[in-house]
C-alpha cells in the first residue's frame, strides 16, 4: 500500500511503505530494485540510493547530501555520525523506518532522559528540508548501510527532469 504523505498542506513527492521500513521490519535490504524517473526503490517500495560500480551515485544521494550539511550538520554532525547536541543518524537509520523518519522530521521530537536532552525541532513547515525529504533520507540510508562513505560523493548522476520538476512545484516556483 502507497501513501502520499502531507506535512502542513506541503505535497512530498514520495511513497512510503505503510507498516514496513527500511531496515525495522527484518526485510532491511536497501538494494534498488526498482527506478522511476533517475529515483531509486527497494522491494518494499521505500526510496533507496543506487551506486555504479565505479562509485556515481544517483542525483537524490547527491542531493541528500547537500541538503544534509546545508540544514542538518549544525545538529547532528559531519556525515549524520552524530555530535552532543544529536544522535548519529546513520545509527539511527538502522532501525528506523521511511515512515518515522519523516514524521519525526516533520514534526519533531523530543527524547528527554536522566542522560540526553535530545529536542528534535519541526522541520514540517521548511521548505528546504520538506522539498528533499526524500533526498536527505536516501542520502542517510547509504551512509547507515555503509554504501555511501563520508563526505562529498566524488561523482554524481544528472539531475533527473523529474527531480528539477518535483522540486520546482514544491518550492513554489513556476
Amino acid at each position: 500500500m502507497r501513501v502520499r504523505v502531507l506535512f502542513l498542506g506541503l505535497a512530498l513527492y514520495s511513497c512510503a511503505a505503510v507498516g514496513g521500513g527500511a531496515w525495522a521490519d527484518g526485510s532491511g535490504d536497501p538494494a534498488a530494485v526498482k527506478e522511476v524517473n533517475g529515483q531509486y526503490y527497494d522491494k518494499q517500495g521505500t526510496p533507496t540510493f543506487n551506486i555504479d560500480k565505479d562509485g556515481t551515485v544517483d542525483w537524490y544521494t547527491y542531493s541528500g547530501y547537500l541538503r544534509f550539511n546545508s540544514m542538518c550538520i549544525v545538529c547532528h554532525g559531519p556525515d549524520g555520525a552524530g555530535s552532543s547536541y544529536a544522535p548519529a543518524l546513520v545509527d539511527s537509520l538502522k532501525s528506523m523506518d521511511y515512515a518515522t523518519f519523516l514524521s519525526i522530521v516533520a514534526q519533531g521530537r523530543k527524547n528527554v532522559s536522566s542522560s540526553t536532552d535530545f529536542v528534535m525541532p519541526s522541520f514540517g513547515d521548511n521548505k528546504n528540508v520538506v522539498c528533499y525529504l526524500d533526498n536527505i533520507f536516501i542520502y542517510l540510508r547509504g551512509r547507515s548501510d555503509g554504501a555511501v562513505g563520508r563526505g562529498r560523493p566524488e561523482k554524481h548522476a544528472p539531475k533527473p527532469p523529474a527531480a528539477a520538476k518535483a522540486e520546482n512545484e514544491c518550492m513554489g516556483g513556476s
